[in-house]
């Protein structure tokens, strides 16, 4: 089923859900889903409408500016116009960990994901067999602190060439630049080994294990600028006991990571995450 889905934040006021409503029935609309939500302390109203397109009167190219003359303009409103069709292009970056990776693969290959993965990149050479197992295209493209500028030239090429919509950091194990992150604003997601920032760096399991941590977790998140400071997508937690060893605490920390990261590209995929500041709202 064809369907549009109409994303809204504007200040607070009386009749939104109303105007918005009378817009889609005056098209012959039929609304599927409709959620909203008011942020008190800003004074802020946040709103995800999907309706079916069969049925509507309006053409595709025409529902933002029709819209935008009749209901947005008059609320002050800020809105994105977004249509689950065709599936949105996701590339995915890889270091050597796996088991992201194999997760979303596994997802992709069994329909779960609406998405399609036009190529793989890595800076290492590792998991090219998994990658092209799955007949999606790998590319090995090394980085150094001497490199970096050029292979991330050579990585924003690759994406658009193969018309990437957003991309996902399956255990990437590098640090974008600035002017890579601007070239996809809220459109890269990243997996976090811990609840930020808490656990940092290289051996969050093994200091995890040290404190004697009762729970462990998992954090996807936009990237932004300020590392590991992204808008929050979706986290995630499993219980963890003292007899537990560190090779257990990784197990059940990656099991966490790639549900946790599952969620995040489904919510991003579907439409349901609005970032605003340094939050998200999510319509679950």
């Amino acid at each position: 089923m064809k369907q549009a889905i109409l994303i809204v934040q504007c200040p607070d006021q009386k009749g939104i859900v109303a105007e918005v409503s009378r817009f889609l029935y005056a098209y012959q609309g039929n609304i599927l889903e409709v959620d909203q939500h008011v942020d008190e302390e800003m004074g802020r109203f946040f709103m995800r409408a999907a309706w079916e397109l069969e049925s509507f009167a309006l053409k595709e190219d025409e529902i933002a500016e029709k819209f935008q003359q009749e209901v947005a303009s008059r609320f002050g409103m800020e809105f994105t116009l977004h249509f689950n069709f065709p599936k949105p292009r996701m590339a995915i970056f890889v270091s050597k960990l796996s088991h992201c990776l194999f997760d979303v693969l596994g997802r992709y290959h069994g329909g779960q994901l609406e998405v399609e993965i036009p190529l793989v990149i890595s800076n290492h050479p590792d998991l090219k067999t998994i990658v092209e197992a799955f007949g999606i295209p790998f590319f090995h493209i090394p980085v150094t602190s001497s490199t970096k500028e050029t292979a991330e030239a050579h990585q924003l090429q690759l994406l658009k060439d193969h018309q990437v919509d957003f991309v996902v950091l399956a255990r990437y194990m590098q640090i974008l630049s600035g002017e890579f992150i601007k070239s996809f604003p809220n459109r890269i997601i990243n997996i976090h080994h811990s609840f930020l920032p808490a656990f940092v760096g290289a051996r969050p399991y093994h200091a995890a294990y040290e404190r004697g941590v009762k729970i462990i977790g998992a954090t996807a998140h936009y990237v932004t600028e300020e590392l590991d400071a992204g808008p929050i997508i979706e986290q995630e937690v499993a219980r963890v006991r003292h007899h537990n060893t560190v090779a257990e605490l990784v197990q059940i920390g990656q099991d966490v990571e790639k549900v946790t990261l599952s969620k995040a590209i489904k919510y991003h995929v579907d439409r349901k995450v609005l970032a605003f500041r340094n939050k998200t709202v999510i319509f679950y």
